[in-house]
């Protein structure tokens, strides 16, 4: 398996395509992102847009959010995306021990990530690379 995982620093038009092939793949409601949206993405101070490029082009991505808090520096893992087609080699694996170097290296105190009950194999994942489920009550408010 060829695969580096790297940093984007550019709202490339290959970034572009990737997000409107993986975005719909995570997320059944998630809006398309437009090139402003994606800039402001990669270009963020709180956001790190991981990568994850085989042969065959951009296969899976990941943002990392760190924010200074009165707490400490905390780390959130969000969006974490394979293309359906690169499932099963290790991809998301690669990303997330990308995402926990580069938290570890600014000196986030913690890294969290929240995933529904029914991606069994990701939990899976997530627990073998050392995250614990809190016990914890997450609230939202959506459309604000």
């Amino acid at each position: 398996m060829d695969v580096r995982v790297e940093i984007a620093h550019q709202a490339s038009q290959e970034l572009l395509d990737a997000f409107a092939r993986l975005l719909p793949q995570l997320s059944a409601t998630a809006n398309p992102l437009d090139r402003g949206a994606v800039e402001r993405l990669v270009t963020s101070d709180v956001n790190t847009v991981l990568v994850a490029r085989a042969a065959e082009g951009i296969v899976g991505t990941l943002t990392l959010v760190l924010v200074p808090l009165p707490s400490g520096l905390r780390g959130r893992v969000e969006d974490v995306v394979v293309d359906d087609a690169a499932r099963g080699r290790g991809i998301a694996g690669l990303l997330i021990q990308e995402a926990l170097r580069i938290a570890r290296e600014a000196g986030a105190r913690t890294v969290d990530l929240t995933s529904r009950p029914d991606r069994e194999a990701a939990n899976r994942l997530y627990e073998r690379l050392g995250f614990h489920a809190r016990r914890s009550t997450v609230y939202r408010v959506a459309d604000v």
